[in-house]
């Protein structure tokens, strides 16, 4: 029976992409190993009819598998796009140095050598001047206080000891802890579990969690069969938590993100695009970095969109209605209620697909959020 409902929806409601989702699904802890979480499958079209959605046409494209089968999904000459950020130690904890009340840090986003962005708590006991300290070797002078907690922070520290250079990254691969998202309770035994595998550039306040359930092998996997892996980097801020909270979503105020694509990897998809090959982002970061750098091109009064190289900060916001420009394929996890990375997944597959896998998923306990199951839209 089909679900007359689609004209209905209002998609600049944030009350639009709402589910419930039962707490027991939320994953508290990675699978082990990686590559052993379980996987949907939808190979269905991406948008949904005009007027009318029918269930079981969504239902017959939803496949169960797990992520190791994600090589029988892949083809020779795809392109595999990974976001090779790194996680930084981003959560550190000091006490205001005039009274010694604690204050809790999260850097948020990296302004140059020493100062950052954050989020502190609690923000009353700051304003501009505030010195905090974390540790014998590492202070922070605060130099503006904005809203939400919101600050900009100069961090001090001695550049050189024993006549050895001394880096931010180093004292705070000593003194900080993994910022792992809030509805996560239980603690991380190995910090490498909130990174991916192919992790390289530090600079991250959260994992491209999509990428988590890669392993070297599968990867041998997909190169030996053609694929080809293209690498961007996203800095991922901890605004990827941040709930939207205005009534509607054009109100929204996306945090902006340092994204860098390399003249290789520029040309790599640039060429399947040409082609026409397929490109297949893992994550939404990968997405958004893809789409945030697509450059328009004619060739023989043929249109087209391929990828320019090159370095900028993005705050492309993917809702419906929206054209995808270069991703053809997305391999992502299961996202929050109400949350910008599941208004993106509906401008991808359509929100009543999203709607009913998700149910989908639900109702066969797949695991949700960061250290959940993962899905391949195709």
């Amino acid at each position: 029976m089909a679900l007359r409902h689609c004209f209905m929806r209002d998609y600049t409601l944030t009350s639009t992409y709402d589910y419930f989702l039962p707490e027991n699904l939320i994953a508290q802890t990675p699978a082990e190993p990686r590559d052993s979480s379980r996987m949907l499958v939808f190979d269905g079209k991406r948008t949904t009819s005009e007027g009318e959605f029918n269930k079981e046409d969504c239902d017959k494209h939803i496949h169960h598998k797990h992520f190791y089968d994600i090589v029988d999904f892949l083809k020779e000459g795809d392109v595999l796009v990974i976001n090779n950020t790194r996680v930084l130690p981003a959560r550190i904890f000091g006490i205001k140095e005039e009274t010694g009340a604690k204050i809790e840090v999260l850097l948020q986003k990296r302004i140059d050598l020493t100062k950052w962005e954050i989020i502190a708590r609690p923000t009353k006991r700051l304003k501009s001047g505030t010195i905090v300290k974390f540790n014998d070797e590492l202070s922070g002078r605060i130099l503006e206080v904005r809203g939400e907690g919101e600050c900009l922070i100069e961090f001090l520290f001695e550049k050189e000891k024993d006549g050895k250079v001394v880096s931010f990254e180093e004292i705070l691969e000593r003194i900080g802890n993994m910022p792992l998202p809030p509805y996560i309770h239980e603690k991380l035994t190995d910090k490498e579990r909130y990174q991916t595998v192919y992790s390289k550039i530090p600079g991250s306040s959260a994992a491209p969690t999509a990428g988590l359930h890669f392993t070297p092998e599968i990867l041998e996997k997909l190169k030996q069969k053609g694929v080809i892996i293209a690498e961007v980097l996203l800095q991922v801020g901890l605004g990827t938590f941040r709930p939207v909270k205005e009534e509607s979503i054009l109100k929204h105020k996306m945090h902006s993100e340092y994204i860098s694509v390399s003249k290789e990897t520029a040309e790599i998809v640039s060429q399947a695009k040409r082609e026409g090959r397929r490109v297949i982002a893992v994550g939404t970061t990968s997405m958004r970095t893809l789409e945030s750098m697509a450059e328009k091109e004619v060739q023989n009064g043929k249109e087209t969109y391929v990828l320019k190289p090159g370095e900028k900060d993005t705050d492309i916001f993917i809702f419906p209605p929206y054209k995808f420009k270069i991703v053809d394929c997305l391999l992502t996890n299961f996202h929050l209620p109400q949350s910008t990375l599941l208004m993106l997944i509906s401008a991808f597959i359509g929100l009543d697909n999203v709607m009913e896998i998700y149910q989908t998923a639900i109702k066969e306990n797949y695991r949700f959020f960061s250290f959940g199951d993962c899905c391949l839209f195709l």
